[in-house]
């Protein structure tokens, strides 16, 4: 027998069915029939996690989960067929919950959030109408389904970090002089960046998918399963590190002529290929069979108390599809004008006092924005100054909607040219109070420049993300005024010089005002 019937045999509270009976078919078709109806009622959430493996190599692997989750499942079904349907009010409270969530994540546009909610409504589908014992039977399968859902992109500036790092320090070792600048090293031979494309994400989650199914199906103590995700989760950010440093010096070595173009993916991919192969060969040398167990027959049994009848898996599938259908149905009411585009316009704004505007100077960088936001951009200098300049840009949006919004995902965030190689937040002083905003350092060659950015929404100005989303959903769900603003100021300066923030300090604290009493203008357009 197999491990799983074991843990059936072992469940306190499964009574057993024999094979046929109502309860279990009227239970396993409300099971179904609720599956389905999540799907298809937040299918625009599902083809958005579909559009992604598509589009994306790093989340391909999402092909491949749904598939071996839904084989997983299958081989229980035996198992859970056999089992009493013993419905939960928990089920339905967590499925509430989740379509909450589901809902407010829909409102912020913020699509991680949505599709992890809308996949978490399937186990608690499961919970409200089979029970416990069920969910203990298929908790692999069912947390398995999570690893579809595409995340991980805020671990690629981490793993950047770390790459570089680890590179640098090998060269070093090596005798090889190497001198770094974020993630930017230069070496006698030629010059390196560590991307998005080398920060060996795609290697990790690719790890981490093949090492929970391998612990799964060939461990069977939580030692060794937890051994097992360790190691794959550890060994491709090391091997990662050592892949770039081998490409590194194959192309020092061989004076910039290998390793520098299309080979450098070839390699890369060998090694990893490598890395996985040794590592599951070693893993395969920990597998462990099943201990053998007495398991009793499946015979009929004398249900307990708490078995459900099948009018109640009936009722608790009908109330699934019913709370179910509730968040769709708000979300389409609070978005009935989201498809709406306003034309690109230009905004005005007045000259802060004590600054005027340099209307012939050409700005030293232009911020990428989504969508046709209204746009104002300009260069000033200190009235009583030397004509040193600072930079404004505003982007102004009417109405917030998905890739039209102050915070869309941006490929290049910064554009093409400009490289990031500091990110903080830091706190100003104004006349008005302390500030924070979003501080970042970019380079262009031996050039820098310093942006500070900050975001306007709901008539509050803050530096964090996370409360600009929730000022969006709740003005969308509460149909109040939900235009939003990106606020940016910058500064351009010499690598030996220092940066220049006490002239943004003080251009803020005189433009802000300017610009908080514009926008406030501007209720319904500009």
């Amino acid at each position: 027998m197999s491990l799983q019937l074991d843990q059936v045999a072992r469940l306190p509270d499964a009574a057993v069915l024999p094979h046929g009976h109502p309860r279990r078919q009227a239970a396993l078709a409300a099971l179904l029939l609720s599956l389905a109806a999540v799907v298809l009622l937040y299918h625009a959430t599902f083809w958005s996690m579909v559009e992604l493996w598509a589009r994306s190599q790093t989340f391909a692997h999402g092909f491949l989960i749904v598939p071996i989750s839904c084989w997983l499942a299958w081989r229980q079904c035996a198992r859970l067929a056999a089992l009493a349907p013993r419905p939960s009010r928990q089920g339905l409270l967590l499925l509430g919950v989740l379509g909450l969530t589901w809902l407010l994540a829909d409102a912020a546009n913020v699509p991680v959030v949505e599709q992890y909610a809308a996949t978490a409504m399937l186990p608690a589908c499961v919970l409200a109408i089979l029970g416990w014992p069920a969910v203990r039977l298929l908790a692999f399968p069912l947390a398995y389904l999570f690893l579809a859902v595409p995340f991980g992109e805020v671990f690629i500036e981490p793993l950047i970090d770390f790459t570089a790092a680890f590179t640098v320090t090998a060269l070093q070792w090596s005798g090889v002089p190497v001198f770094r600048d974020g993630s930017n090293f230069s070496l006698p031979t030629g010059n390196w960046s560590v991307v998005e494309a080398c920060s060996g994400l795609r290697y990790l989650i690719a790890a981490l998918a093949l090492g929970a199914l391998f612990a799964h199906v060939n461990c069977h103590s939580t030692r060794r399963r937890v051994a097992v995700m360790a190691a794959a989760l550890l060994v491709p950010i090391l091997a990662n590190g050592v892949r770039a440093y081998l490409i590194v010096m194959l192309g020092h070595l061989s004076d910039m002529r290998l390793a520098v173009g299309v080979d450098h993916l070839i390699y890369g991919w060998l090694f990893f290929g490598l890395v996985a192969l040794l590592l599951f060969w070693l893993a395969a040398r920990w597998r462990e069979l099943p201990p053998p167990r007495a398991v009793p027959s499946a015979q009929p049994v004398r249900l307990s108390a708490g078995a459900a009848s099948p009018r109640a898996a009936v009722r608790a599938g009908v109330a699934c599809l019913l709370l179910a259908a509730v968040w769709p149905a708000l979300a389409l009411a609070s978005q009935r004008d989201d498809g709406a585009t306003l034309p690109a316009m230009v905004l005005a704004l007045p000259d802060p006092p004590a600054w005027r505007r340099l209307h012939d100077a050409v700005p030293d960088w232009q911020a990428p924005y989504a969508g046709t936001p209204a746009r104002f951009a300009a260069t000033y200098a200190r009235q009583d100054g030397d004509g040193t300049p600072v930079g404004l840009q505003l982007h102004w949006y009417a109405r917030q909607a998905r890739d039209a919004e102050l915070l869309t995902h941006q490929a290049l965030p910064y554009g093409a040219r400009w490289m990031p190689l500091a990110q903080r937040v830091r706190h100003v002083k104004l006349a008005s109070g302390a500030l924070a905003v979003r501080e970042s350092v970019l380079a262009y060659g031996g050039e820098r420049l310093l942006v500070w950015r900050v975001y306007r929404q709901g008539g509050i100005v803050t530096a964090r993300p996370v409360l600009v989303k929730l000022l969006l959903a709740q003005a969308k769900l509460l149909g109040r005024r939900q235009d939003g603003a990106d606020i940016i100021v910058f500064a351009a300066y010499d690598e030996l010089a220092p940066p220049p923030r006490a002239r943004l300090q003080a251009f803020l604290q005189a433009a802000l005002p300017v610009i908080e009493q514009r926008l406030q203008e501007l209720p319904h357009g500009p």
